[in-house]
């Protein structure tokens, strides 16, 4: 009996006590609404290409016998970049030239003996049909000569050259990057999603690992029509200045500007609870208010509505804070 006695005073102290300390306000860590600049953007990654390029590559497989230009190096239209082995397409070239020219020999020998009528006219019109069609042969073979030619499709300097001498290279071989170093754009994947908020004319702000901490400027240029039904994405190229740093081949992550307010109201993103509401202090009571949470950061959330700059919110809202009760501010 006596140890029951002592404890049911324990029991009371304890209960005493809860009760006091649920009776006191809550303690709370609160921050002042700022403003600076806030910006909804459209993440997307892609590389860097001239405005003007092309691969080029040879029309059928062969061998490399000759590379007659280097990279850097400035071509002309038609200019011949490299040959391939065509030695035995020459060989049936020669052979169908020497058909032809025999096929024409006959037909002149023929021919004036045809007013004789020492060769039906029917003979003659068979033999002028074999002389015309080997001459349609052999003219076919001489310009097959000219698939073992690459040739630059356009004006431009050589970007790249990754054949050699003695190389196989196939059809779906690119060995020559022909283009113009200026202008340069960005060719970029943007989600589908995200697509029909993106329009010609927006900003872009970029980022190169070859530049770390430097952000540069883009402009979007073109949105292609059709998506890329595998990827779920759509390819925008975003145009660049002539004095762009970045070089081709760069690899770039893009935000494309969507809206941007460069005096936002700005509260860190603890402050914001679940549903877009926030607990302003005013005079030591929590008021509960619905705003309107507009871009988010690691660092800070733009309220749109609903929050002046230099209200004072409260940091990780306890659980069991309502709106009009007292609070203790912590240090």
């Amino acid at each position: 009996m006596r140890r029951l006695l002592l404890v049911l005073p324990i029991l009371a102290l304890a209960v005493a006590g809860l009760a006091w300390w649920r009776a006191l306000p809550p303690a709370v860590a609160i921050a002042l609404a700022t403003t600076g600049p806030a910006v909804e953007a459209v993440y997307a990654t892609g590389s860097v290409e001239p405005v003007q390029w092309a691969r080029v590559g040879p029309v059928l497989r062969g061998r490399v016998v000759a590379v007659l230009v280097e990279e850097g190096e400035r071509v002309a239209p038609g200019q011949v970049l490299a040959r391939l082995d065509d030695r035995e397409a020459r060989a049936r070239a020669d052979e169908a030239e020497v058909r032809a020219a025999l096929a024409a020999e006959e037909l002149a020998r023929v021919r004036p003996l045809v007013a004789s009528g020492a060769v039906s006219r029917a003979e003659f019109d068979r033999r002028e049909s074999e002389a015309r069609a080997a001459r349609a042969i052999a003219e076919a073979a001489a310009r097959r000569l000219d698939d073992y030619v690459v040739r630059a499709p356009a004006a431009g300097v050589v970007l790249r050259r990754d054949a050699e001498v003695g190389e196989v290279v196939d059809t779906t071989a690119a060995p020559f990057w022909v283009g113009e170093t200026r202008p340069l754009r960005v060719t970029a994947e943007v989600d589908e999603e995200d697509i029909v908020r993106v329009a010609v004319g927006q900003r872009a702000l970029l980022r190169a690992d070859a530049f770390p901490g430097r952000v540069m400027e883009a402009e979007v240029a073109q949105i292609t029509p059709m998506g890329d039904t595998a990827r779920k994405s759509y390819r925008v190229r975003l145009a660049l200045p002539d004095d762009t740093p970045l070089r081709i081949g760069m690899t770039v992550e893009a935000n494309i500007v969507l809206r941007e307010d460069p005096e936002a109201v700005l509260v860190p993103p603890r402050a914001v609870v679940e549903g877009g509401r926030v607990f302003v202090v005013e005079k030591e009571i929590a008021r509960a208010r619905r705003v309107e949470p507009g871009v988010q950061g690691p660092h800070a959330t733009e309220i749109r509505r609903g929050l002046a700059a230099g209200e004072a919110v409260v940091l990780d809202p306890p659980p069991r804070l309502r709106d009009g009760q007292p609070v203790r501010l912590t240090p």
